[in-house]
């Protein structure tokens, strides 16, 4: 299973820096528009620092410190440093996974997200859909809003 879990978040951190690296126009990744509250450059801040926090601090023992809000009200950090930090993302993810054995998907995760202690393989899904979801509204954005060449 860690095996699956790592090939899954590699896939879909590439796909994240796929995604950032397909914006033509930088300008284009920090824009929002009606029914559009967050620019795909905040989406990637936020993904990074939630695996960071979570992954990082929880698993990888990273020492990670998370500050939420600036994820979403930093504007305009270049394209290729958020490929570089998403490239420092996936290390530190793989890291974290490497660090765990089988049997530990069944105890809690060693950082308590929500208002109680999760298992970690829970928590994991729940990491992964939560990348997923975000990574869809990226693609999204970038074919709404990336401007044309």
């Amino acid at each position: 299973m860690i095996t699956d879990f790592k090939n899954l978040y590699s896939r879909d951190l590439t796909r994240l820096k796929t995604e950032i690296a397909l914006y033509n126009d930088e300008k284009s990744l920090w824009l929002v528009d009606k029914g559009i509250a967050n620019s795909a450059g905040n989406l990637c801040l936020h993904l990074i620092g939630n695996l960071n926090a979570y992954i990082g601090a929880g698993l990888a023992k990273t020492g990670y410190e998370r500050y939420r809000d600036l994820e979403f009200s930093q504007k305009n950090t270049p394209q290729k440093e958020l490929i570089k930090m998403i490239e420092d993302t996936m290390r530190v993810v793989e890291m974290g996974l490497n660090s765990m054995s089988e049997n530990q998907l069944q105890e809690d995760f060693p950082v308590v997200i929500w208002d109680k202690p999760t298992e970690m393989g829970y928590t994991l899904i729940h990491l992964l859909t939560h990348l997923n979801y975000h990574l869809g509204q990226i693609n999204y954005h970038r074919r709404l809003l990336s401007v044309a060449d």
